[in-house]
């Protein structure tokens, strides 16, 4: 099932996200295929819990977005081990659609995460998918990509948010 994706002003995106404890239930199941069904009919490559209105510390990745049925990628409370490098590249955000930014990242991230069962794994991230675990990540905890712009560039999206507000584009 497509979930709505909350847009930019939403609370439950700014806010840090509760970590999940209980694992291997069917809802659990459902909402990790009903996230990723939603990434897809969206175009996205990631999306976090909080983007569909759920507060809770969960991920879905797909740096191929779709094409790759082993690309599929789970993260529940995830965390960062450890960053190497950087690398600067396009970011755009389901929750904030139509905008794209550079943004400065990690080139290569280490991260531990749980998987639907709750069983804990490691996995390594580069270029791309190290760039979308991040972004996926800062979603949970409450961190926007508009945060690593320039104060310049935030507020020019800002005001065109709010103008598109105002006309009532923006739901």
């Amino acid at each position: 099932m497509v979930l709505r994706i909350v847009k930019y002003g939403d609370p439950v995106l700014e806010a840090k996200a509760e970590p999940i404890s209980e694992f291997g239930t069917p809802e659990l199941k459902q909402l990790v295929e009903d996230m990723f069904e939603t990434m897809y009919a969206n175009k996205g490559i990631g999306l976090a819990a909080p983007q569909v209105a759920l507060s809770q510390r969960l991920t879905v990745i797909d740096p191929s977005a779709g094409e790759d049925p082993n690309a599929r990628l789970v993260l529940i409370n995830p965390e960062i081990l450890v960053k190497e490098g950087s690398q600067i590249g396009e970011e755009g955000c389901l929750s904030i659609p139509g905008f794209r930014e550079d943004v400065k990242r990690a080139y290569k991230v280490r991260l531990r995460a749980q998987n639907v069962d709750g069983e804990f794994f490691e996995t390594d991230g580069e270029e791309l998918l190290a760039r979308a675990m991040q972004h996926e990540i800062d979603h949970l905890n409450g961190v926007l990509f508009l945060s690593h712009l320039s104060i310049l560039k935030r507020d020019l999206i800002r005001r065109k948010i709010r103008k598109l507000v105002k006309a009532g584009e923006w739901e």
